[in-house]
């Protein structure tokens, strides 16, 4: 097995094992609707053995940058649908990752309410928004109540991904956006049902999981970790019990795949406290994907060693829209231009050449 072999992934059948990993991009149009470019640029990349989308907001309160776009009205689903059939066309899968950033937002993006998570703990630095750099606020904690309507609104956006055309979600639980500040102890401080132990601090995944599952079958759906991630200020006291933990939980939940990203090179920076892979690959039985750094001759190694069993790729997918073909012919790379990664238009987006 490498990454040229198929691989069964729930009821489908892949092409390749070397996936498209969720990258912000902030393309989307007004009211965070999806639009023709970001249908050129998921096109250009159906080739992957699958695509999983950039982070999609859940709802309103979801959103912490500008122009990402959202899963939670009619002109975005249609937005959305517009691209799933593209993508089919071209024979291509695609997962919409789900995504809520919880205290990494500001007020601005919300009508002047406070951004939300599991506790008031102030992110320190700047956040860009549409009126330019702001200072992070403390954020509300959440009541159980509202805690309980965001496990629906995971629920809902589920389906509506359905209704898009879409082949299933990833949940967004990396990254230190608000499932991970749930999970991690450095963010969450409460003394409820939902704090203190490590299975209380798991505790809100797992009801989305099962909120989804039951809307769309567990065997469509993708969770994303970041055991050893320090991005927005993570952290956790004993993330290599914690993550084993929640791994093996997840084995419960008949997943189609789960999705870690390994320690990056600012993660070890900052000091992060890393979760070597074969603990995680030890714990969880199912589809394993990792992420993070991985070129061609790494991403075959980690499959031969049964350390995973699909590898996602980030700024190589961003930079080269054929990617496999590229890797299978051991041709050329183009290199990714960071000053594009964010910005509004087609440069460093849909105008990267292929073969």
């Amino acid at each position: 097995m490498n990454l040229f072999s198929t691989i069964k992934l729930g009821n489908y059948n892949l092409k390749n094992r070397i996936f498209m990993a969720p990258m912000t991009r902030c393309r989307s149009i007004k009211d965070n609707v999806p639009n023709k470019l970001m249908l050129t640029y998921y096109t250009q990349r159906a080739s992957a053995g699958l695509i999983i989308t950039e982070g999609t907001q859940i709802s309103t309160q979801g959103i912490g940058y500008p122009y990402t776009p959202g899963i939670y009205t009619a002109a975005q689903i249609k937005g959305w649908k517009k691209i799933t059939d593209a993508v089919h066309e071209k024979e291509g899968r695609i997962f919409v990752q789900l995504w809520h950033v919880g205290r990494v937002s500001h007020s601005s993006y919300h009508d002047g309410k406070l951004p939300v998570a599991p506790s008031a703990v102030k992110p320190s630095g700047q956040i860009y928004t549409y009126e330019g750099m702001k200072d992070y606020e403390t954020p509300k904690a959440l009541s159980v109540s509202e805690i309980k309507e965001i496990v629906q609104e995971y629920a809902v956006a589920a389906k509506n991904a359905m209704k898009a055309g879409f082949d299933g979600v990833e949940i967004h639980s990396a990254n230190g956006y608000l499932l991970d500040q749930f999970l991690r102890d450095g963010t969450n401080k409460r003394k409820d049902e939902y704090g203190g132990s490590i299975e209380n601090r798991s505790r809100l995944l797992l009801e989305v999981i099962d909120a989804i599952s039951a809307e769309v079958g567990s065997d469509k759906v993708g969770v994303r970790l970041s055991p050893s991630g320090t991005m927005n200020e993570m952290s956790d006291s004993n993330p290599q019990k914690h993550f084993a933990y929640v791994a093996q939980r997840l084995n419960e939940c008949k997943l189609a795949y789960l999705h870690i990203v390994d320690a990056l090179e600012g993660d070890i920076r900052h000091g992060a406290n890393v979760v070597e892979l074969p603990i995680l690959r030890d714990a969880y039985k199912g589809l394993l994907v990792v992420n993070g750094g991985y070129d061609k001759v790494k991403g075959n190694m980690v499959i031969e060693n049964h350390l995973a069993n699909a590898v996602s790729y980030a700024k190589l997918f961003l930079a080269n829209p054929d990617l496999p073909e590229r890797l299978k012919k051991n041709t050329k790379l183009n290199e990714a231009d960071p000053s594009t990664f964010y910005t509004q238009d087609e440069k460093g987006y849909t105008d990267y050449p292929s073969l």
